[in-house]
C-alpha cells in the first residue's frame, strides 16, 4: 500500500502484464485518495476534533459548579461557639456565612455539605452513570444507522439542550436526573469525533488528527477555569449556560461542512456516497467525472467477495461476541481504562481536598484545576510521540506505573506539605492524560471499521465506569480519617493494576487498519501462525 500515489492513474497495473494481477483491498482505495491529506481535508478533520473541547467542559464542569465554598465566623458570633475549626453543620443559623455567594454553587445553595458524602457525590455520580448508560445502549448506532456524522451531531445539540436544562434545576434531585441526562448525551461525542476525525485523514494523519483531538480536549478544559472565574459571584447556573450555547452553534456547523466516514459508507455497501464523500473531502475540481467512474470500478473490485452491511443493527456487539479473539481485546483494553478513568477524572474532582489543610484559598481552586488542563498539553505532545515512535502496549503500562506512583505519593505526603502533594497530583494526572491519549488511539487500531465506533464507545465506557466510581471515593475520603487513602490511594492502586492487563494485547503500531471482522481474522490467523506459541490476547484463535 502506497500513501503517495494519491494522483496516480487508478487501476494501471491491469496493463502491466510484467506483474501479476493484485485484487485492491478497501484500504488500498481508501488510502490512494487519503494519503496524500490537502489542507481542506485536514481542517474538516480538525472541525471534528474540536467536539472534544465541548465534551471537556461538560465533564469537568462541576469541579467548580459543585465545589464547596470556604466559608467564615461572623464577627457578632463570637458567643455561638463558631471557630474555623468548627463545622457548619454544627453551628446555629446566623453565626457564620459562605466567603462567596450561596448561589456559587449547588453544594452552599442547596446545602449539601451537611447531608453527607452519598448526596454530595450524587450529581457528579449521576453524569458518569449517564455516560456508561448512553455508551452501551447508543453505541451500535453509529457503526449501523446513523453512522459517526450523524450520531456526532445529534449527541452534541442533546448535550448541550441537557446543560442548559441544567440551569433551571429547581432541586438537587433534578439537577442530579439533568446530570444524567448530560451524560447520556455526551457519551458518543468524543468516541465519534475521535473515529470520525481518523476516518476523514490518511495513515499518514492519522496520529497528527488523534492528538489534535486531545488538545482540543484541554483547550475545553482549559477554559473552565477562566469561566469560572468570571464568574465566581455569579450563579452556578451561568456556567451551564456559558458552555452549552456555544456547544448547540458548533453541532450546526458540524451539520453542514463535514462530510460522512468514506470507511463507513463502504462498509455498509454504500459506494456511490463514499466516493462522494471523498470528492468532497478533497475538493470536487480535485476529482474529473472519470476519476470517479474509476475509482468506482475499483471499489467494486475491492468489495468484490466482501461481506459490507456490518450485519446489521446490533452486528457490530454480536460480531465481537462470536469471536472470542475480539473478546479477548475488548476486555482487556477495557480493563486497563477503567483504571486510568478513575484516576483522570478523579484527579481534578479531587483537587479540592488538596486544599484543605487551611492554608489556601478560594483563588486556590481556579489554580489547581488551571494547573491539570495545562497538563493535558504537555501530555498531549508526549502521546503524539509515543504513537510515531513507541510500542503502544510498553507506552500504557510504564504511564500507568507513572501513575499509580505518584498518585500513591499523594496519599503518602503529609498534608502540611501542600506544594508536595500538588507537584505529586498533577503529574499523576499529567501521566494519566497521556495513558488515556494512547489507550483511545490503540483502541482505534485493534478493531476494524465495521466495529470500531462500537469497540471504542465500549472502552470510553469504561473509562467513564472508572470515573463515575471516582466521586464516590473522594466523598468518602473527605468524611472519614486517613481520606487520602481512600482517593488518592485507591487511584494508584487501581490504575497501577489494571495497566498491565495491555500487556497481553497485539501491537498495532504500523499496521493498517481492517474494515471487516473477516480481514481482521484473517491478519490473526496470518500472525498466529508466524509466531506460534504467542502469548497475547490473540492466541489460540485458530
Amino acid at each position: 500500500m502506497s500513501i503517495g500515489n494519491a494522483s496516480a492513474p487508478l487501476l494501471t497495473r491491469s496493463s502491466q502484464e510484467a506483474e501479476p494481477a493484485k485484487e485492491p483491498s478497501i484500504d488500498d482505495v481508501i488510502e490512494k485518495y487519503m494519503g496524500a491529506t490537502g489542507v481542506l481535508q485536514l481542517l474538516k478533520a480538525v472541525l471534528v476534533a474540536f467536539a472534544w473541547a465541548m465534551d471537556a467542559q461538560q465533564v469537568f464542569i462541576s469541579a467548580f459548579t459543585d465545589a464547596e465554598p470556604r466559608w467564615h465566623c461572623l464577627a457578632a458570633s463570637t458567643t455561638g461557639g463558631c471557630s474555623p475549626a468548627s463545622s457548619p453543620c454544627a453551628l446555629p443559623p446566623g453565626s457564620w456565612a459562605w466567603d462567596r455567594p450561596a448561589a456559587a454553587s449547588v453544594v452552599s445553595e442547596w446545602a449539601l455539605g451537611c447531608a453527607g458524602p452519598a448526596l454530595v457525590s450524587l450529581p457528579a455520580s449521576s453524569f458518569f452513570a449517564g455516560c456508561l448508560a448512553g455508551g452501551f445502549l447508543l453505541a451500535t448506532l453509529a457503526d449501523s444507522l446513523l453512522g459517526r456524522k450523524t450520531m456526532l451531531v445529534v449527541s452534541l445539540a442533546s448535550m448541550s439542550v441537557a446543560g442548559a436544562l441544567t440551569a433551571l434545576a429547581p432541586n438537587v434531585w433534578v439537577y442530579a436526573a439533568l446530570r444524567f441526562a448530560s451524560g447520556f448525551s455526551r457519551s458518543m461525542v468524543g468516541t465519534c469525533a475521535l473515529v470520525l476525525s481518523t476516518e476523514l485523514v490518511g495513515e499518514s494523519r492519522r496520529g497528527t488528527v488523534s492528538v489534535a483531538s486531545f488538545l482540543c480536549f484541554a483547550l475545553g478544559f482549559l477554559s473552565l477555569p477562566a469561566i469560572a472565574y468570571a464568574l465566581r459571584d455569579a450563579s452556578w447556573r451561568d456556567m451551564y449556560l456559558c458552555t452549552s450555547l456555544p456547544c448547540l452553534c458548533y453541532s450546526v456547523l458540524v451539520g453542514f461542512l463535514v462530510q460522512e466516514s468514506p470507511r463507513w459508507l463502504l462498509v455498509r455497501g454504500r459506494k456511490q456516497d463514499a466516493v462522494e464523500a471523498l470528492r468532497q473531502l478533497n475538493g470536487r475540481s480535485r476529482t474529473t467525472a472519470a476519476g470517479f467512474s474509476m475509482a468506482m470500478l475499483e471499489l467494486d473490485a475491492a468489495c468484490a467477495g466482501t461481506s459490507t452491511t456490518g450485519g446489521g443493527d446490533a452486528g457490530a456487539l454480536r460480531a465481537m461476541w462470536e469471536r472470542p479473539w475480539a473478546l479477548r481485546r475488548l476486555a482487556a483494553i477495557m480493563a486497563a481504562s477503567f483504571g486510568v478513568g478513575m484516576v483522570y477524572f478523579g484527579m481534578p474532582l479531587n483537587v479540592g481536598s488538596l486544599l484543605d489543610d487551611g492554608s489556601g484559598s478560594d483563588s486556590d481552586l481556579y489554580l489547581s484545576v488551571a494547573y491539570n488542563a495545562l497538563a493535558e498539553v504537555p501530555s498531549a505532545a508526549l502521546a503524539w510521540l509515543l504513537i510515531g515512535r513507541a510500542d503502544r502496549r510498553g507506552s500504557v503500562v510504564a504511564l500507568a506505573a507513572a501513575a499509580a506512583a505518584c498518585s500513591l505519593a499523594c496519599a503518602a505526603i503529609p498534608p502540611g506539605v501542600a506544594a508536595a502533594r500538588m507537584a505529586a497530583e498533577v503529574v499523576s494526572f499529567f501521566a494519566a492524560c497521556a495513558a488515556l491519549d494512547v489507550v483511545l488511539v490503540y483502541a482505534t487500531e485493534l478493531f476494524p471499521t465495521s466495529v470500531r465506533n462500537s469497540a471504542v464507545g465500549l472502552v470510553r465506557q469504561a473509562v467513564a465506569l472508572g470515573g463515575a466510581t471516582a466521586p464516590v471515593l473522594i466523598a468518602l475520603g473527605r468524611h472519614r480519617q486517613r481520606g487520602s487513602f481512600w482517593s488518592f490511594g485507591v487511584f494508584g492502586v487501581a490504575i497501577g493494576c489494571s495497566g498491565l492487563f495491555v500487556a497481553c494485547l497485539p501491537e498495532t503500531r504500523g499496521k493498517s487498519m481492517s474494515d471487516t471482522m473477516d480481514e481482521e481474522e484473517e491478519r490473526n490467523h496470518t500472525a498466529a501462525a508466524a509466531t506460534a506459541g504467542g502469548t497475547d490476547c490473540d492466541s489460540g484463535i485458530v
